[in-house]
């Protein structure tokens, strides 16, 4: 029997650009996902709710290699959107699908931590008191226009200031501390690779989602006296703690 169409209402069929991270994985991909746990691990949110993309381009593996990785990044809750640089040998219906045409945007890298033996490089002890060292800086950025709904500023290296309003459905990631001179309606990050001390101000609090190294407050959690105030966000210890600046 024939199913009668009594709905002639057409489909709404929207465009919609969203920024995506890509990676690049390396062989052997064991080491490169040691790695990839070790960003993880001192950028806790790095990944969260992130659209990825695999730039597999010049990689000589085949179809189980590119899935097993997959695999492996689905493990770690890292989606993959889609494939980008895939040969037509490696796609199929249990990859994600091919993209092509994307915007180059400016690359970013986490901060790598730095080892020293602790044998070498052990300056001799001076026989008089040391001069202070100077303090060294963090880097930040400015950002003088508002941050629209679905895009993201990442800033891994150190302070974020917006010079306007981040929407909701927005996101700001920070190494530092987080400053914005307008209402924060999205999601606001920062110490994302494991600095404690970072802190998050605002002039007008509508938050959906912040966090501090990690620990996270959601929209539900926020006390209504602060709702609409100018605040600012700290740790004391596992707990994020809130006040106004008024």
């Amino acid at each position: 029997m024939n199913k009668v169409l009594t709905d002639t209402r057409p489909i709404r069929l929207k465009g919609r650009s969203f920024l995506a991270l890509v990676l690049t994985p390396e062989l052997p991909f064991e080491g490169w996902l040691a790695r990839l746990d070790d960003l993880a691990a001192r950028s806790a949110g790095f990944f969260l709710r992130r659209p990825i993309v695999l730039d597999v381009e010049g990689l000589d593996i085949d179809r189980s290699q590119l899935k097993e990785l997959i695999g492996e990044l689905g493990n770690r809750s890292v989606r993959v959107l889609g494939v980008d640089g895939a040969r037509s040998s490696l796609l199929g219906a249990d990859i994600p699908p091919a993209l092509t045409g994307g915007r180059e945007a400016s690359d970013f890298e986490a901060p790598a931590e730095t080892t020293v033996d602790a044998d070498q490089g052990k300056p001799e002890a001076p026989a008089h008191d040391p001069e202070p060292q100077p303090v060294r800086t963090m880097p930040s950025i400015i950002i003088s226009q508002p941050v629209r709904s679905g895009q993201s500023v990442v800033f891994p290296e150190g302070d974020v200031t917006i010079v306007g309003s981040v929407a909701s459905g927005a996101e700001v990631v920070a190494g530092g501390s987080i400053h914005v001179y307008g209402t924060l309606r999205g999601r606001a990050l920062a110490g994302s690779v494991g600095n404690s001390s970072a802190r998050i101000f605002c002039s007008k609090l509508e938050a959906e989602l912040l966090a501090i190294d990690g620990l996270y407050k959601t929209a539900e959690d926020l006390e209504p006296h602060l709702r609409g105030q100018a605040v600012q966000l700290w740790l004391e210890g596992d707990a994020i703690v809130a006040k106004t600046l008024n």
